[in-house]
């Protein structure tokens, strides 16, 4: 079903549903993300790259004066509660977001209006960072409802007050600020500590590419993984070398420490902590020489480095499980394959690749095919498909 067509039957049910007025109706669409280098140093407050694809989560709404009530094409059941009461969170429940993004918004603003509306899209594929792509609809959706004007900055500070505050997942700010900002054929470069972001377009001449995304078929919510224990072993880190340079109330967060402060102090480290470092640092340099491929044009050069950030994800931050290793491994020896590594946290859902445009389609098949013999336990889960990059998030 082409997006236009999914539009059009989100409109009709959340008229049928609802009984909304026709003109009153309107649709957001907001891109699911990939994160080419830059993995898990977002909450460290690093330098990463994001990308949205042209996939999206899509809501269709219109405005419900004191109340939200929502549906899903793909869950079932109905959220609804009103404004002046929203519930506690409840875990495995899709409302979540709607519930997050109310509370969220009524920190700052006055709600006169919520919405009613049905959503299509599924939120537990794991990787893509679907869990923001729904934060950042509901969001646009209840400020259109109630004609506020909310800078993209502060969009992204709202949805993270939903998964941090509401949901208790302790990430930075990579998944919204990808969904929001990023713009087709460019290379979205965000300073997680500034919010500072640069939108670099792919040169002329750049060989044609495209993106691969392979998903595993393991589904387990972020906040069930060791997803939050990794946040407190990277802070742990950053306040040893704090006390280390003689900076121990400064905020301990890796980015606080320079490299060379690193190179220097390292041996205070050991354990956890010491491989939770070396990947902070690794990741940062990662980064630093792919913006400079990219501007050049150098797609292989690009794509060593992804490998590399995959590489480290799993020595250094010791992400993954079995599947995804192999997974991860399968795409690596696959003709046409730049670079690939795991997707979002890591403990779940798929992997990504950068993979030259003629051989994607070929490549997505014989990853699928060689990953199903291997795993044939998940193998009716697993899935592969090829996509391009795409705009952020918007109401059409």
């Amino acid at each position: 079903m082409s997006e236009s067509d999914v539009h059009e039957t989100l409109r009709q049910e959340t008229i049928r549903r609802y009984g909304a007025r026709p003109g009153d109706v309107r649709v957001v669409r907001s891109p699911y993300r990939i994160c080419p280098l830059g993995a898990h140093i977002d909450h460290q407050q690093g330098v990463v790259t994001a990308m949205a694809i042209d996939r999206a989560l899509h809501v269709a709404y219109a405005p419900a004066a004191g109340r939200v009530r929502l549906s899903s094409l793909d869950f079932p059941g109905e959220v609804a509660f009103p404004l002046h009461r929203v519930p506690e969170r409840s875990d495995g429940d899709w409302g979540n977001f709607a519930r997050g993004a109310v509370r969220a918004l009524q920190r700052r603003y006055p709600l006169r209006f919520g919405i009613e509306g049905v959503t299509a899209g599924r939120l537990d594929g794991g990787g893509l960072s679907s869990s923001a792509a729904i934060g950042v609809a509901l969001l646009l959706a209840l400020e259109q409802a109630n004609s506020l004007m909310v800078t993209e900055r502060e969009n992204v500070a709202l949805d993270a007050a939903i998964e941090n505050d509401y949901l208790s997942l302790r990430n930075g700010i990579l998944d919204q600020s990808a969904i929001l900002l990023s713009r087709r054929d460019h290379l979205t470069r965000l300073d997680c500590r500034t919010q500072e972001y640069e939108l670099i377009p792919a040169p002329n001449g750049l060989e044609p590419w495209s993106v691969l995304i392979a998903f595993s078929g393991l589904k387990q919510a972020l906040v069930g993984t060791d997803y939050n224990r990794r946040v407190a072993e990277c802070r742990t880190a950053a306040a040893r070398l704090l006390q280390a340079v003689n900076r121990p109330a400064a905020e301990p967060v890796l980015r606080n420490i320079e490299p060379d402060e690193y190179a220097l102090h390292a041996r205070v480290l050991n354990g956890p902590a010491a491989r939770r470092a070396a990947h902070f640092f690794a990741e940062m340099e990662h980064v630093r020489q792919g913006v400079t491929c990219w501007r050049r044009g150098d797609l292989a050069g690009f794509g060593r480095l992804i490998s590399a950030s995959g590489d480290s994800s799993i020595r250094n931050y010791e992400c993954g499980c079995p599947p995804l290793v192999e997974l991860y491994e399968i795409m690596l020896a696959t003709e046409g394959v730049y670079g690939a590594r795991f997707s979002g946290a890591g403990f779940r859902g798929c992997c990504v690749a950068l993979v030259a445009a003629r051989a994607a389609d070929q490549a997505a098949a014989s990853i699928l095919g060689r990953y199903r013999a291997r795993q044939p336990q998940l193998a009716d889960q697993a899935t592969a498909f090829v996509c391009r990059t795409d705009h952020g998030a918007c109401i059409i």
